[in-house]
């Protein structure tokens, strides 16, 4: 069977992708996954300078999925450029560069650095983030600044340019129809949900932040529900995430309308899902007599 799939001009050899802030730079699980099996990677959120990120505590366990607050710790653009991007730019996958920003003037400093960089075919545009400019409401919840951000990028990066999507807002789809509208190649979704862990005893949050994304199995459904929407208003790629756990959800995420989907929380469990997730949609298309993967997207 034919597992691969197209995001417009970027083809993967498979539809799966590992999730930003999950699976470092690859290299960090390079001792337990073949790396060539995967679709491609899409590195940890990069910024234009230095960040340590929130304080600690910044991670917290739920009774179904996990809380974070780590803040895009990570030590800017430069330092990708210099030394992290000669060490991974040879892997026999795609990978993809998680960009982030507090202005546009930021995001666009990091994608014209990242565009320069030969051995990178794509840029995952991270929209989740808090605009300074604006008091920190975050560019990717109303869908003006999210044209605006997109517009600026589009005009500077070249190559594939996907857009991840928060899900903490009123319509999706609005937002996801501005992305397209501004240039968007595809579409990722959905970013972590707001939550809030506590402590019972010391009667206190858990996490420095008090509040922190939710990811793992419990966003799962609302995920699938969100990439339905997405599907129905754009005519460009999706690629979805949120609780994929197994390969049965991946596929899940594909009859929803995916046409690739991202491993995230779950490569914390068992740092060899994703490979593991491959050879399942291997095996479920076989069970079902599935010559195409993509022949699924958008089914139901």
């Amino acid at each position: 069977m034919n597992l691969t799939t197209n995001i417009q001009n970027l083809k993967l050899k498979n539809p799966v992708l590992t999730a930003s802030g999950t699976f470092g730079y690859g290299e960090e699980y390079a001792d337990f996954v073949d790396l060539s099996k995967l679709g491609g990677i899409i590195v940890k959120g990069t910024t234009g300078a230095h960040r340590e990120g929130n304080a600690y505590p910044r991670m917290a366990e739920t009774s179904s999925g996990m809380l974070n607050s780590v803040g895009l710790q990570n030590k800017g653009v430069d330092y990708f450029v210099d030394t992290i991007y000669p060490r991974i730019k040879d892997f026999d996958t795609h990978i993809i560069v998680n960009v982030s920003g507090s202005t546009i003037e930021e995001y666009a400093d990091v994608a014209r650095k990242i565009n320069a960089l030969e051995k990178i075919p794509a840029i995952e545009l991270n929209i989740s983030c808090p605009n300074v400019k604006l008091g920190g409401m975050a560019f990717g919840t109303c869908a003006n600044a999210a044209s605006e951000v997109v517009s600026a990028i589009r005009e500077i990066y070249k190559k594939t340019l996907i857009v991840k999507l928060s899900p903490n807002v009123t319509s999706i789809a609005e937002i996801a129809k501005a992305a397209e509208g501004a240039g968007a190649d595809s579409v990722s979704l959905i970013n972590t949900i707001m939550g809030i862990a506590i402590d019972a005893e010391k009667r206190k949050p858990i996490l420095s932040t008090v509040t922190g994304g939710l990811s793992g199995p419990a966003v799962k459904p609302i995920a699938l529900r969100m990439v339905w929407q997405v599907k129905k208003a754009v005519k460009i790629p999706i690629i979805g995430l949120g609780g994929i756990m197994n390969a049965t959800d991946a596929i899940e995420f594909m009859l929803a309308g995916a046409s690739a989907i991202q491993v995230g929380t779950a490569n914390f469990i068992d740092p060899e899902i994703s490979v593991k997730i491959v050879d399942g949609m291997a095996e479920w298309c076989e069970r079902q007599g599935v010559q195409d993967i993509s022949s699924i997207v958008g089914e139901i």
